[in-house]
């Protein structure tokens, strides 16, 4: 019998974009009292284009399972491979982030804060202008490419963060509670802005939140994680297309995806309390 032989773009779809193969994470000396397992023994496939959340209480191990997969920690046992190759430090060429603060330097322009980042990945200058332009267009700040940090809200600066992060050009993005620091109705316009970005460009996203509602609104898949140690307690799925518009929230099945995550948390919610209220109870 003959078989046809597998494609190259066949053979990544099938390995996926990020693989996360039984991921530890420990802080301190081991059988130490001052020693923290964040994570044990986390797996996890990310498949290419989808939007992924990870979600969980506080001190779970989100930002450090993050971290790893984009290579800014190294786990103290499993591994993490993007495409197929194993990743063992940063790779700005693969992977952008976007965090929960701000990271433009004040003393620039935005448009000199993308340069920095396009020098550092080696393009051509030739194209920084179009490219910080197109990126700023689609988030809806290109009147304010060459304004400080200074002169834009918080809002307008998460907006111009999550901006450079589309401009990177990398069909990995990874964010960490970007919008926390929003009030609610930025959130829900970033949100969208963000849905409409995974239909037009396909890029797969991990993205971190404490929100239910931004969970739900925003992914394909939600895992939801145990209180520390972090590790996958559920996964469930929203079968809604993108772009999402804010219609959705309106819908039965959204406030049952919405109850559905807070019932496999709630547990979680109360034993990080307890955890943290022990730990500042040891601190006294």
């Amino acid at each position: 019998m003959n078989v046809a032989p597998i494609s190259k773009a066949a053979l990544a779809e099938t390995i996926g974009a990020i693989s996360v193969r039984n991921v530890t994470q420990l802080y301190g000396e081991p059988g130490s009292q001052q020693a923290v397992l964040a994570l044990d023994n986390v797996s996890l496939d990310i498949k290419r284009g989808e939007f992924l959340t990870l979600l969980g209480p506080s001190g779970c191990g989100k930002s450090t399972l993050l971290n790893i997969i984009g290579g800014l920690a190294l786990p103290t046992e499993g591994s993490v491979s993007v495409h197929g190759a194993m990743v063992h430090r940063p790779s700005p060429d693969k992977i952008a982030f976007v965090f929960q603060e701000s990271t433009l330097f004040p003393w620039y322009t935005v448009a000199e804060n993308f340069g920095i980042a396009f020098k550092y990945r080696g393009l051509a200058r030739s194209e920084w202008r179009d490219r910080t332009m197109a990126a700023l267009k689609s988030v809806g700040m290109a009147e304010f490419i060459d304004h400080y940090p200074g002169q834009l809200s918080i809002g307008m600066r998460q907006r111009v963060n999550l901006a450079r992060g589309i401009a990177a050009g990398t069909e990995i993005l990874l964010m960490d509670e970007p919008f926390a620091a929003l009030d609610e109705q930025s959130r829900m316009v970033l949100g969208e802005d963000l849905s409409s970005l995974l239909a037009e460009a396909g890029k797969t996203i991990v993205f971190v939140t404490h929100s239910l509602a931004e969970a739900v609104f925003l992914s394909d898949r939600i895992v939801l994680m145990t209180a520390r140690p972090g590790r996958i307690k559920s996964i469930i799925e929203v079968r809604e297309p993108h772009p999402r518009s804010p219609g959705f929230m309106l819908e039965p099945r959204f406030g049952e995806l919405r109850n559905a995550c807070y019932a496999s948390l709630r547990d979680e919610i109360r034993q990080a309390m307890a955890i943290a209220e022990g730990k500042s109870e040891a601190a006294l």
